[in-house]
């Protein structure tokens, strides 16, 4: 038997599932509900009353979509389907009024303001507000926040929809945003800037510390995309670029080994912003602050042409020049390739085939990482990153998933907060959410092992078991790995192995590695091609060829340089 519930949407007769909320099952029946507070990912507000419809039969006044759901409505006398309209002369009256109320105090900034163009408020004034306005009292102003480099604040444009706040609660899992005040003199702040009485003789005081929190956040700029209005916008991009200038292109982050999808909008030819795109499996709509605002990265230090070390010093050199000295450097000699954290796949392969041609041998785990050799379950695991959602249990190994992939950090704060257990055997961390320490060593990760009783308990949990590169980088990496697929085994859990490099699995994949690691891939070499390899002190004596496509360390070992794309 269907537990789908008929309703009548404008006059069309749907069915659908009664804990939707009514925005929900319009948005189902095609139908658009504007909204300024409402959004799928965060709690239900209910302030901004912008999505009324009419629900026929009920009171007699607009109801609030967002906060309504489905199941609450009364069926007809008879039994009918429940009656909802969303473009009566009832609800179009109620949006201009509410329309109108917020334009009262928002500042009419729209050519100077940076989300011209791409606002939500200014799309629904056109489609819902009136061209004139009844109020000649002056506009209220209120003083900006300064919470960081990062974000830029202009508060007289806030309308109060706390997307922000409850983002940063949420999500972010930080208690550093909130609102002060009722009625008119309601104002989104920081508890820092206002609350706290400022000791200036104590700089560990607690407003520094309020204010360094929220500076302190790897998510922070996603409040930026989620603000409705000008209110919150790019520090880095204000005034370069309007959005209708941009050429969009699709692609996929580098910057962590999470694969979040992202937006990268050029204007010419140069990167001007970086943007999420919404996969449900992967990073929801969420990233990264060192994703969204790497790109000024990409203007500087960049290798725009070849270098030819001659004399104990780098000159500029030709593209044949370079190559050539490449060749001769090569030739005959025993040649050793590096593939650094941000080669793609295509570029690994490459090199492969080039160095092994030469007799060479090739290595892409320049951290040390004791990955196995050609058993990909060990190096990738067998999880997906949307099975976090539905585990009961998450085992963290040697990671710190704040810091190495706070995307994927928030997803595990969403299941924590749904009531999983989160457990930890690592450095202790402030990770957002709570878990049990059991312990920073060996010794203890041993000791969960052997704990067969427990991890039987976890069978029916769908346990997520996840190992950082922290602890398999170290020498007995390989027992730390094979302790971690014996507690998946135990617990039935799935193992999800972190990286921390973008091009590490895919190196791993084509077969870029050398049974016994750097050590066995370098020795005795004497020429060492460097595929972007920065995280690697060379010694002296090898002669380095380096590829990339900035001035980086390995740069400054090179003997050649050939610039390549980022």
């Amino acid at each position: 038997m269907s537990n789908l519930r008929k309703i009548i949407i404008d006059d069309v007769e749907v069915e659908v599932d009664p804990n939707l909320t009514l925005i929900q099952a319009c948005e189902q029946a095609g139908v658009e509900i504007p909204r300024f507070c409402y959004h799928e990912r965060l709690s239900i507000a209910g302030n901004c009353r912008m999505c009324l419809v009419e629900v026929v039969g009920g009171p007699p006044k607009p109801a609030a979509s967002c906060a309504m759901q489905v199941k609450d409505l009364r069926p007809g006398p008879n039994g009918e389907p429940a009656v909802v309209k969303t473009n009566s002369p009832m609800v179009k009256k109620a949006r201009e009024g509410v329309m109108e109320f917020l334009l009262i105090n928002h500042p009419l900034d729209c050519p100077i303001c940076d989300q011209g163009g791409e606002c939500d408020l200014q799309d629904q004034a056109i489609a819902y507000g009136v061209d004139f306005s009844r109020f000649r009292e002056p506009k209220r102003a209120l003083p900006d926040l300064d919470i960081g480099p990062l974000i830029e604040t202009c508060m007289t444009r806030c309308i109060y929809c706390t997307r922000c706040i409850r983002f940063t609660t949420e999500v972010a899992g930080l208690t550093d945003m909130g609102t002060l005040g009722r009625g008119e003199d309601t104002r989104v702040t920081t508890y820092g800037n206002e609350m706290l009485p400022i000791d200036a003789a104590d700089p560990e005081h607690a407003v520094g510390a309020a204010l360094r929190a929220v500076m302190d956040s790897n998510l922070q700029g996603n409040i930026i995309d989620l603000c409705p209005v000008g209110a919150l916008t790019s520090k880095p991009y204000a005034f370069t670029a309007r959005p209708w200038e941009l050429t969009k292109t699709e692609s996929i982050d580098v910057m962590d080994a999470l694969g979040s999808n992202i937006r990268i909008d050029t204007k010419g030819r140069e990167v001007m912003r970086i943007l999420p795109r919404n996969h449900d499996g992967v990073n929801e709509e969420w990233i990264s602050d060192k994703t969204r605002f790497i790109w000024d990265g990409l203007r500087r230090q960049r290798l725009d042409t070849p270098y030819v070390r001659e004399n104990g010093k780098l000159r500029k050199a030709t593209w044949s020049e370079a190559l050539a000295a490449a060749a001769a450097a090569m030739k005959g000699k025993k040649v050793a390739g590096l593939v650094g954290d941000l080669a793609p796949v295509e570029a690994a392969f490459s090199l492969r085939q080039l160095v092994e041609g030469l007799g060479g041998k090739v290595e892409c785990r320049t951290d040390g990482a004791r990955l196995p050799v050609g058993n990909r379950s060990a190096y990738v695991g067998n999880a997906r990153i949307e099975d976090i959602d539905a585990a009961k249990a998450i085992f963290l190994i040697g990671t710190n998933p704040r810091d190495e992939a706070p995307v994927l950090n928030a997803r595990i704060r969403k299941a924590w907060t749904k009531g999983a257990k989160v457990a930890l055997v690592g450095p202790a961390a402030n990770l957002t959410y709570d878990y049990d320490h059991m312990g920073t060593d060996r010794a203890a990760l041993t000791a969960v092992a052997g704990a067969t009783d427990r991890l039987a308990a976890c069978r029916d949990l769908n346990a997520v078991v996840i190992v950082g590169q922290g602890a398999i980088r170290e020498a007995d990496g390989e027992v730390v790995l094979a302790h971690a697929m014996k507690i998946a085994e135990a617990s039935n859990s799935k193992l999800l192995v972190l990286h921390t490099a973008a091009s590490r699995v895919g190196a791993m994949d084509v077969g870029a590695v050398t049974e016994g690691g750097l050590a066995a891939a370098i020795e005795g070499a004497e020429v060492i091609y460097s595929l972007g390899a920065d995280e690697v002190d060379i010694a002296k004596g090898a002669f380095v060829i380096y590829q990339g496509s900035h001035g980086d360390r390995g740069a400054h070992r090179a003997d050649i340089i050939l610039p390549a794309a980022a």
